[in-house]
């Protein structure tokens, strides 16, 4: 479970966000600049909040009042940006294996050739990111946050770069990657549609503030 209590201040934007999350896939909806990807960034730990805490199965993350602040590296958490943000200079095996080689082996809860099976990108790993498709890029992209086994997969607008068609060739990859490694995810977007194929259990970002979806 995900427990969110935190607020965050920057010039005139504001987020409040109070919400235990515990499905397997949670939607967060918004319009752009309505603060989705900062509440990311404050679960991931690329920001800090102003007040508040966050913890995720019992462990506190971040705690402002008891000054308890856990880094980026160390909440096992697995991020997935719309661009994929893979490594240019590597071949896409290389992208894959980047997070699973700096996990003790003891961490590791998926098998590299299980994911590139799931995923169908083993005819791509000798590639580079430049050669790949937008949808190839972002089953990279989501490989390489499973094999970092991670407690949590954060999806940052993950399909807003590619066509419709393109859209329903990988959402049934978010569902494949839940039902066969269990990974809770939250997935956050502006569109409606996607949410509606993955989950049920939705969240909206409205006037500074996480509500449920009315």
């Amino acid at each position: 479970m995900l427990e969110i209590d935190v607020e965050y201040q920057r010039d005139q934007f504001s987020l409040r966000a109070q919400q235990a999350i515990s499905a397997p896939i949670t939607g967060i909806l918004g319009a752009s600049g309505s603060g989705k990807s900062t509440l990311l960034a404050l679960i991931a730990g690329l920001l800090k909040p102003g007040r508040g805490q966050l913890r995720l199965n019992g462990k506190t993350l971040c705690d402002i009042q008891q000054r308890i602040w856990v880094p980026p590296y160390r909440r096992h958490i697995g991020l997935v940006f719309q661009d994929g943000q893979l490594l240019p200079h590597l071949s896409v095996r290389s992208n894959l294996l980047y997070g699973f080689n700096n996990i003790a082996p003891g961490q590791r809860r998926f098998a590299f050739g299980k994911v590139v099976e799931l995923l169908e990108v083993g005819a791509l790993l000798e590639r580079k990111p430049a050669t790949l498709s937008g949808g190839e890029k972002q089953r990279v992209a989501l490989g390489r946050a499973v094999l970092y086994s991670p407690e949590l997969l954060l999806l940052d607008e993950p399909l807003s770069a590619l066509d419709e068609r393109l859209k329903q060739q990988i959402l049934p990859f978010f569902l494949r990657i839940y039902a066969e490694c269990k990974i809770p995810m939250v997935y956050v977007t502006h569109a409606l549609s996607e949410l509606e194929f993955l989950t049920t259990h939705r969240l909206v970002v409205r006037d500074g503030h996480l509500l449920p979806d009315a």
